[in-house]
């Protein structure tokens, strides 16, 4: 399976992003409402400048404590970014998650953002895609 089966099944669900300018509050906020793991920092809502996660949050507050929760996106975010193409095989994307530990991958075309995928989205569609081999196995065992 590819990425891009992973954006259509997700539907048109906007990419969560903020600027480097926001603040770890405003950051922890959205992240809590939201109900999600990591936003994407970006200047212009196309071209990825930093990933922030909770991860990235709590080890700030574990290090300045709460004082650092004025400080922006980009004096924390995380700026050494790995993103995938639309193209790319799940199970590849799988790998450089495990590899790198980290759970977020923006999803780029020619540059520009156009979705992120989370290790959930991607154990997801590997279960998926085990659950239809497995029937397929077991058909033709069976016979059908």
């Amino acid at each position: 399976m590819q990425v891009m089966q992973i954006l259509k099944d997700k539907g048109d669900l906007p990419v969560i992003t903020v600027t480097p300018e926001t603040s770890l509050a405003d950051v922890a906020n959205l992240l809590a409402s939201k109900r999600i793991g990591a936003v994407v920092v970006t200047s212009d809502g196309h071209k990825v400048v930093g990933i922030l996660s909770e991860r990235d949050i709590v080890r700030e507050v574990a290090r300045s404590g709460s004082a650092c929760l004025t400080l922006t996106a980009s004096e924390v975010m995380t700026c050494d970014i790995k993103c995938c193409e639309p193209t790319d095989s799940t199970d590849g994307v799988m790998e450089r998650m495990t590899e790198g530990r980290f759970r977020h991958m923006p999803v780029r075309q020619n540059g520009e953002m156009i979705g992120v995928i989370s290790i959930g989205d991607v154990v997801k569609a590997r279960l998926r895609d085990l659950h239809m081999e497995k029937e397929a196995l077991t058909g033709m065992i069976m016979g059908n």
